[in-house]
């Protein structure tokens, strides 16, 4: 994994302290990396190093003045005295993202909204699920978002028919990536066996399993068509 890939994974994770150690060492090798220099400010947002934040913006608009990432979080820490954060805040959001087996899962959305709604989101915060022409579509406070894979909606679709609820927080977002962490709430008895969110692993064994089922149907169809063609040879 590069440098870069850890610095956002990190990130995903919650893990701010680390981010910010990962992005730094980004800037050292290229001090005009505006990607790095805008996650370092949001980790120092985050954990409420709003000066530190605010100098690392203002870094990033020396570069490029018009970045939309920088212009808009400045703004926001200006308005806010620095206070956009504190450490209940950093556990609230690492909380939400604690990873459950068969009960989150992390997800990145398809056909999503335009750069100027997409750059606006904030991670952790909170986005609706609901169920149109056999998809799901994730919205924030009635603006589309984007739209769940087909293989998760599908999957999903079938629970919240049945009753089971869920919850979608952002991730991470940016000017054509948005992704969401999904978290199962309630699941009803009747699919209290089967897990929300299933691995690769588990999908390919859900597929064989299905697929050898078939197979034995149709052997079982072509056995009773060899029966039926030997009884007729034999009248």
């Amino acid at each position: 994994m590069t440098l870069k890939n850890k610095a956002i994974q990190t990130a995903l994770n919650g893990n701010w302290e680390e981010a910010i150690i990962l992005n730094k060492s980004l800037i050292v090798e290229n001090p005009q990396d505006i990607d790095a220099l805008n996650r370092l400010a949001l980790a120092y947002t985050i954990i409420g190093k709003s000066k530190e934040a605010k100098s690392t913006y203002q870094k990033v608009l020396n570069l490029d003045p018009l970045n939309a990432i920088a212009v808009r979080n400045l703004k926001r820490l200006k308005e806010a005295n620095g206070q956009l954060s504190s450490p209940s805040t950093v556990r609230t959001i690492n909380n939400k993202f604690l990873e459950e087996p068969g009960k989150t899962k992390v997800v990145e959305l398809i056909n999503i909204a335009q750069p100027k709604i997409t750059e606006n989101l904030r991670i952790g915060q909170s986005l609706t699920l609901s169920i149109k022409r056999l998809k799901i579509f994730v919205s924030e406070e009635k603006q589309y978002i984007g739209v769940l894979p087909d293989d998760i909606a599908r999957r999903l679709i079938k629970f919240i028919k049945a009753g089971c609820t869920y919850e979608a927080y952002v991730k991470s977002a940016g000017t054509h990536k948005v992704s969401v962490f999904l978290k199962e709430i309630k699941k009803t008895s009747r699919y209290k066996d089967q897990p929300s969110f299933t691995t690769m692993t588990e999908s390919h064994l859900e597929f064989d399993k299905h697929n050898k089922f078939k197979l034995k149907a149709q052997l079982n169809d072509e056995k009773e068509d060899d029966q039926e063609e030997s009884y007729s040879e034999e009248e």
